[in-house]
């Protein structure tokens, strides 16, 4: 995959949210910054919600990248036969986010581009790659895609995630 360009500015208000933990729901205040644990609700990966979508993800640390396969049921759709493009983004975060932590990078997404090319098809395998591009002291950047298995592209995300504060 290729990166996308430069990384978008990061707020001061979104950093100091960060770093002090203010706002926080699923991590735990650690000094400075956030630790996160793994977190079993989670609606994309989490074994114990109920509603969630408990996707299991196929993870190559050596490359740094992720791949996992989603068929979207009926009630994911949001024109017809179509899936809502909120679920689309969310597969494209949590690839994102989820191989940062897979790899001990922690972070939080703090911002997140997707671009939806074609519509994603219900009842249909989508086949969803993220791909760890940059990794800085406080940023990682990652890049996402979802295809159908042919290789058509149907949406490409890019997103900034926040690292913790060290010691």
């Amino acid at each position: 995959m290729v990166a996308y360009g430069k990384p978008p500015k990061l707020t001061i208000g979104l950093r100091k949210l960060y770093d002090t933990g203010e706002g926080k729901s699923t991590c735990e205040k650690e000094g400075e910054g956030m630790r996160f644990e793994s977190y079993g609700k989670c609606f994309v990966c989490g074994e114990e919600n109920p509603g969630g979508l408990r996707l299991r993800f196929e993870i190559d640390k050596d490359r740094k990248t992720l791949k996992t396969t989603f068929v979207a049921g009926e009630i994911f759709q949001g024109f017809d036969g179509v899936v809502h493009g909120g679920i689309v983004s969310t597969l494209l975060d949590e690839a994102m986010a989820k191989l940062a932590y897979e790899l001990g990078y922690g972070g939080i997404t703090a911002v997140l581009e997707v671009r939806f090319k074609k519509p994603a098809p219900i009842l249909t395998p989508l086949l969803v790659h993220g791909e760890i591009v940059e990794v800085r002291p406080r940023l990682i950047q990652a890049v996402a895609r979802m295809t159908t298995e042919d290789g058509t592209v149907l949406a490409t995300a890019r997103s900034t995630l926040m690292r913790p504060k060290e010691g």
